[in-house]
């Protein structure tokens, strides 16, 4: 199969890459910096779609500027918005000018499509609540649902916190969680919705091969668990304490709008994957930080 990748060089990107050369699949990564794409074996790197060559059987489409690391001004929503739906626009754009389109497009979104729910368990089928972090998927989503109407199979990933080695939230939280400094945010509360990386990349990898298979999909693992004891599990892993915490008024000033993400959170869970028979292979928190950690 040949994989063309948007967000190719991010943190899922580069190990779904990993996964895909591995079983024999060359991948075409779509880069703005296409000459910093470390060169590899089946890997092709492009600055632009009209610059690949031949046809492409899959895309996966996983750009966008992270959500959380800045405070959500007017202009930095606006650059949110256009580095997912304007590329996905794009991109779609591009598929619909193939002689013999891509048979599938599994493209990004995030558990925030659903807005903040309390303590409700959350399905694909989940009633959303308004407000700018639903608005963003939900154009997202329909930008590449386009695709739908000139015959392309578009599966919608929702995915939630990604945990993995070098990358990812995991990577900003170990800092102080290893210096005993860690704990939850504000009362601990709200929901995370949790997935290890070798399980979002199988699960996109499950989605590519599966023709039957369309529509949305939360990329969560089956047991979300409350702030308090996710902070809790991952400091009993580090051996080190847990015992500060993080006021929620010190996030809200922090990041504005966009500590939402990390104050209110989601309880998703996977029921589509679950469905359509995907095996998590990491399903437990504990033994999943443990083997990011590399703990026994």
């Amino acid at each position: 199969m040949r994989v063309l990748i948007t967000g190719g060089s991010g943190f899922i990107g580069q190990a779904l890459s990993t996964a895909l050369i591995a079983r024999g699949d060359d991948v075409i990564i779509l880069s703005r910096s296409p000459e910093a794409v470390p060169a590899r074996k089946r890997v092709q790197a492009v600055g632009a779609l009209h610059h690949i060559e031949n046809q492409v059987d899959a895309v996966i489409n996983l750009a966008g500027a992270p959500i959380v690391d800045k405070r959500w001004s007017d202009a930095r929503k606006q650059v949110l918005r256009d580095s997912r739906i304007q590329l996905t626009d794009a991109l779609v754009n591009w598929m619909r000018q193939q002689s013999q389109p891509p048979a599938v497009l599994v493209s990004g979104s995030a558990i925030g499509y659903y807005g903040s729910h309390a303590d409700e368990v959350l399905e694909e089928n989940a009633e959303p609540m308004p407000g700018f972090a639903h608005e963003l998927c939900r154009d997202w989503e329909q930008a590449a649902l386009e695709a739908e109407s000139f015959g392309v199979r578009v599966c919608l990933i929702r995915t939630g916190v990604v945990l993995g080695p070098e990358g990812g939230a995991l990577s900003k939280m170990l800092p102080a969680f290893r210096l005993g400094l860690g704990g939850p945010i504000g009362d601990g509360k709200q929901w995370m919705s949790w997935i290890h990386l070798d399980d979002e990349v199988g699960a996109i990898i499950y989605l590519l091969d599966n023709p039957s298979l369309h529509g949305p999909f939360n990329l969560t693992a089956p047991e979300p668990v409350p702030n308090e004891v996710f902070s809790r599990t991952l400091a009993r892993v580090l051996r080190r304490p847990a015992f500060m915490r993080v006021p929620a008024t010190i996030m809200k000033l922090m990041l504005g709008e966009a500590s939402e993400l990390l104050v209110e959170g989601q309880r998703v869970v996977p029921e589509n994957l679950h469905t359509a028979g995907y095996e998590f292979q990491q399903p437990r928190l504990e033994d999943a930080l443990r083997k990011v950690l590399d703990v026994k």
